[in-house]
């Protein structure tokens, strides 16, 4: 997806989730790489929400509780976090929907589980 792979924000992320991977591996919890990306983002600068709400209003009313997205960086981009076998495409329409009712053009869905995270990362853009 061309112009986001040039996106510097976008990169800057991917570059704080690759050194959480590579200090800490395949194989943990999803839990655990959101403190551990939170920490990282914090060590380089880059401001961010980690779980914030996501609004979801229907004909002016606010509905459901209990769902968040894993990071909002810089009211820019959201970044959707998974430890999964593999990405499937519900993952993908997930952060999709978040990017939609956010509206946020872009963001990575990262696959921390990935043998290398770069094999995990899917691009995502409207």
């Amino acid at each position: 997806m061309g112009d986001d792979e040039r996106d510097p924000l976008t990169e800057a992320v991917i570059g704080a989730a690759i050194e959480v991977h590579r200090e800490l591996g395949p194989g943990l919890l999803e839990s655990i790489y959101q403190q551990a990306l939170e920490v990282e983002l914090g060590l380089r600068g880059i401001r961010f929400a980690a779980l914030e709400p996501l609004p979801v209003i229907y004909k002016a009313i606010a509905l459901g509780k209990g769902k968040f997205m894993d990071f909002v960086v810089g009211d820019e981009l959201i970044v959707e976090l998974k430890a999964v076998e593999s990405l499937l495409p519900v993952h993908s329409a997930q952060l999709l929907t978040y990017m939609k009712l956010r509206k946020l053009p872009k963001g990575p869905l990262l696959n921390f589980n990935a043998k290398l995270l770069k094999d995990g990362i899917r691009r995502m853009v409207l």
